[in-house]
């Protein structure tokens, strides 16, 4: 296995929920290190790598390094937990599955419980709602759950790992957007690797919070204040069954990075992010956002007196499940995109839309 596959799965089994990054965080940035000038980390724990610090015009590539997760919210006097999201978590999946419940003396497991088939009525059966999952420790009292280090606010994540899928695929938990932090981390590696001399400065942004409202790209634009932004993250996949072409746009795994039109996207950035990919022959989808795109690219676009900003998407299967599933010449080809952008980019553009 490369380092760079290491990397990759090291980091993606790695929890990192919202508010709680810093352990993925750290893995990521130790391996961005060598590919970079220098590094910095803000107070909520956004990791910057940067290359040609000194330089005025600034080019920021980001991803979101956050993963939606549960909270403990209530601990029965049975000793069973309920639980209130972090993030847009899914109620659906949660019956049946493990989870990591994360204290200050360790990780608890845990199980989310579920009343077995042969007890539920056929047509009457409830189905899985915050108000009726809950989670299992294994033990029999509150006193006896609070024994284990566990109390309201307690982080808890699903206990799942990275696996391919037909040697094509990866499936795992938290590819959005921990994904998004592997490519731009090997955006970095091939620009030190090719030795090429960017005619800019190139800041390398692994955001935090972006689940919960796109707050760790708020603060770090603001501190940054970069010329240009690009954003990568994910999109869905809508060819798999159950979802609707009609409201969700046409977007297929393995058919290439997805490249959204909408107003906080710059049309004159997309425009030569389009003329990059066809320059290459890099295969690439188009997707449009109504009013926002719900990305990064949002906070970066308006913040500061306006930042020319572009959302490259990976398309994703099943998101916000522990089975998220991308395709690995998609991540291959946002990779090339966003690297051969970056070298033949002319920080002399003009973006002004009117002159």
């Amino acid at each position: 296995m490369s380092n760079s596959e290491t990397f990759l799965y090291t980091y993606l089994n790695n929890p990192s929920p919202t508010g709680f990054e810093a352990s993925g965080q750290q893995i990521w940035l130790d391996y961005l290190k060598p590919f970079v000038d220098t590094y910095f980390t803000d107070h909520y724990g956004t990791a910057v790598g940067v290359i040609n610090p000194e330089h005025p015009y600034k080019v920021v590539i980001e991803a979101h390094a956050d993963e939606i997760s549960w909270f403990v919210n209530y601990i029965t006097s049975e000793g069973y937990i309920y639980v209130r999201r972090n993030g847009g978590s899914d109620h659906m999946i949660a019956p049946s599955m493990r989870v990591n419940i994360h204290t200050d003396k360790g990780i608890v497991p845990g199980v989310f419980g579920w009343p077995a088939i042969h007890v539920r009525k056929e047509g009457k059966e409830e189905s899985p709602t915050l108000d009726n999952i809950f989670i299992d420790v294994g033990a029999r009292s509150k006193e006896e759950v609070e024994n284990l280090g566990i109390h309201v606010g307690c982080v808890i994540t699903f206990k799942d790992e990275l696996q391919e899928l037909n040697g094509k695929f990866y499936s795992g938990r938290a590819l959005d957007n921990r994904i998004g932090g592997y490519m731009i981390a090997e955006v970095a590696r091939k620009i030190n690797e090719s030795g090429v001399k960017l005619p800019f400065a190139l800041y390398v942004v692994n955001a935090v919070q972006e689940e919960i409202g796109l707050r760790g790209a708020e603060m770090i634009a603001s501190r940054i204040k970069p010329n240009v932004a690009i954003i990568t993250d994910v999109c869905h996949d809508t060819t798999a069954p159950m979802y609707s072409k009609i409201s969700s746009g046409d977007q297929t795994a393995g058919k290439g990075p997805v490249l959204t039109y909408g107003a906080a996207v710059h049309k004159k950035l997309l425009d030569l992010i389009i003329g990059t990919a066809k320059k290459n022959d890099i295969p690439f989808q188009r997707a449009a956002a109504s009013r926002s795109t719900g990305t990064d690219t949002d906070a970066f676009a308006y913040s500061n007196e306006g930042v020319p900003s572009a959302l490259i998407s990976l398309p994703l299967k099943y998101m916000h499940t522990t089975v998220e599933t991308a395709s690995k010449e998609d991540i291959d080809n946002v990779i090339e995109l966003m690297y051969k952008f970056l070298t033949e980019f002319d920080p002399g553009f003009d973006f002004r839309y009117v002159v």
